[in-house]
Parts: structure tokens; C-alpha cells; sequence
């Protein structure tokens, strides 16, 4: 079936709404973890294996007139992929957020468009221009200086390093999560049924883990699976789906590049809700990082094919 490109500013739109929605997960995982009294990896992934869950369900109908036999062998496989990947990032970013401040751990995450120009590099041999290198150079003396320097501020976390480490491995993942779902859709995936099949390959993974670390499921307070629930429709139906549909039309590393703005609403979110100051290194790393990602980003000129 053909499918004819939206209008650009229809694209702008369904970004501005996922980006609007998208800043909403930290707070709602903080408030979680704060409703709960409980910190660490066991609690992160109920978080995430729940959010997942409850996007899976709630995407059902989708199932109804899915039809691999009539996709390219490659495409529900490129959906799982991107399910594994998606997995890892939540296991990992969840968790940072028990460790590290909102402002340093949403901007270290959104490192994304740096991750796509050096994935495109080494997969793709795709070589990154001028522009782009300098953008990464900028960015990573942004991550040094929140790492290394910004890690002393009184709102810096239980453990910044720990915390802004898992943070950057959340955006390696989440890089390749969004590179195999463009591909996922160009060989014949629906939005519907790609999100479908990647958010469930990711909450089969997740699911079993918290046992791991005898983390029980149930037995936590209303409050606690309300904004699990929350997660589930915003951030996750809302935003990342906007996102997935995003980058069938345009490049990732562009959709990556708007994404940018999510540190910012979390930022702002996470002062006003928690009146979390991340403290002025971590704001002059966090606007180094996002400057140099801007500049890879539009130094990486690889348009999207429909």
C-alpha cells in the first residue's frame, strides 16, 4: 500500500505533541519512586516492564489485520530488534534517574542525534562531515564537564557517575531503537503494528528481571500504578509513538534533533514539581551538549526515502 507523505506541518505537529508528552516521563518516574519509598534497579525495571506492559495491552487491536505474510521478511524482524534495543534503554535511563538529577540524566539521554551520525559511520560507512565531528567534539566536553565537574552540586544524585553513565547508554540504545524502526517501516511495517510488536518484544524482555532482584510487582501503593499508568499513555502511547511515526518521513537524526527539547520542558518540570535546582555546572553542561548536538545534527544531511 502507498502511502502519501504528510504535510510538513502536520509532521510538525504530531512532533510538538510527542515532544509535550515525552517530557513528562521523568517526573512521573520520579514521582513513582518517590510514592514507593524505593530506589535501585529492581523498582526501576517494574517501572519500565509496567509502562511497557500497559502500552502492549492497550495496542491490542492493533493485531486484528496484521499479516506477516504480506511484509517482507526482514520488517517484523527489524521491529523486534528495536523492541530489544528499547528494553535496554529503558532498563538503563530508569534507573539513572534513581542515581543522577533530572536536568543531567534527560540531557545526557537525549545525546541520540551524536549516536545516529557515529551509528551511520561504523554500520553504514556513512562518514560523518566536518560539522558533525566538531558537534560531537562539543558534546562530548558537555558530558565531561556534567560527569566530571557537576556531579558535586547538592541536587547532583546518590550517585552521578553511576547515574550519567547509565544515562549515555540509554541514548546509545535508544539511537538504535529509533534506526531500526525507520527501517522496520520502510519494509512495509505499519506504525500501528510496528509499535505493536516492538513495545511487546520489549515488555517480554523486562518483565522477568525485577524477580531477579526479588523486586515484587505488587503490593505498592494506588498512587504508585496511577503514574505507571500515566507513563504508560503519555510518555510512551503519546510521545514515542509520535516519534516512531516521525521517522518514517523525515531523517532520525532530525527527529532526534527536535527531541533536544525534552531535557528542557523535563528541566523546567522537574524545578517546579520537585524544586530540583541541577545547579549551574550541570545547566553550562547541559547547554554545551545540546548546542554541539545541534550542530551534528544539522551537520548530518541524510534525508529520509519514503
Amino acid at each position: 500500500m502507498i502511502c502519501l507523505k504528510p504535510a510538513p506541518w502536520k509532521v510538525g505537529l504530531i512532533l510538538t505533541v510527542g515532544i509535550l508528552s515525552a517530557s513528562t516521563a521523568a517526573i512521573f518516574i520520579r514521582l513513582a519512586l518517590d510514592a514507593a519509598e524505593v530506589q535501585g534497579v529492581g523498582f526501576s525495571l517494574v517501572l519500565a516492564s509496567l509502562r511497557l506492559s500497559l502500552a502492549a495491552l492497550f495496542l491490542l487491536p492493533a493485531w486484528k489485520n496484521f499479516h506477516p505474510t504480506q511484509l517482507r521478511r526482514q520488517a517484523p524482524l527489524y521491529s523486534v530488534a528495536a523492541g530489544v534495543f528499547l528494553a535496554a534503554h529503558f532498563a538503563t535511563w530508569i534507573t539513572s534517574l534513581s542515581y543522577t538529577s533530572i536536568a543531567a540524566s534527560t540531557t545526557l539521554v537525549t545525546t541520540n542525534p551524536i549516536w545516529v551520525a557515529l551509528l551511520s559511520w561504523l554500520w553504514l560507512k556513512e562518514r560523518p562531515t566536518l560539522i558533525t565531528a566538531s558537534g560531537i567534539g562539543i558534546t562530548l566536553a558537555g558530558g565531561l564537564l556534567i560527569g566530571l565537574v557537576g556531579t558535586g552540586t547538592e541536587t547532583a544524585g546518590s550517585n552521578p557517575f553511576l547515574g550519567n553513565a547509565l544515562a549515555l547508554v540509554g541514548a546509545l540504545t535508544v539511537s538504535l531503537y529509533f534506526v531500526l524502526g525507520r527501517e522496520a517501516q520502510r519494509q512495509g511495517m505499519s506504525i500501528g503494528h510496528h509499535v505493536a510488536l516492538t513495545y511487546t518484544t520489549a515488555a517480554l524482555i523486562l518483565l522477568p528481571l525485577p524477580l531477579l532482584f526479588q523486586t515484587s510487582y505488587i503490593g505498592h501503593s494506588r498512587t504508585v500504578y496511577l503514574y505507571i499508568l500515566l507513563m504508560a499513555v503519555f510518555p510512551q502511547l503519546i510521545g514515542h509513538t509520535s516519534f516512531n511515526w516521525a521517522v518514517r518521513w523525515i531523517s532520525p537524526t532530525l527527529v532526534t534533533l527536535v527531541i533536544l527539547a525534552e531535557p528542557v520542558g523535563s528541566s523546567i518540570l522537574g524545578f517546579i514539581v520537585f524544586r530540583e535546582n541541577p545547579g549551574f555546572v550541570v545547566l553550562v553542561g547541559a547547554i554545551v551538549i545540546l548546542t554541539g548536538v545541534a550542530i551534528a545534527a544539522f551537520g548530518t544531511r541524510s534525508p529520509a526515502r519514503t
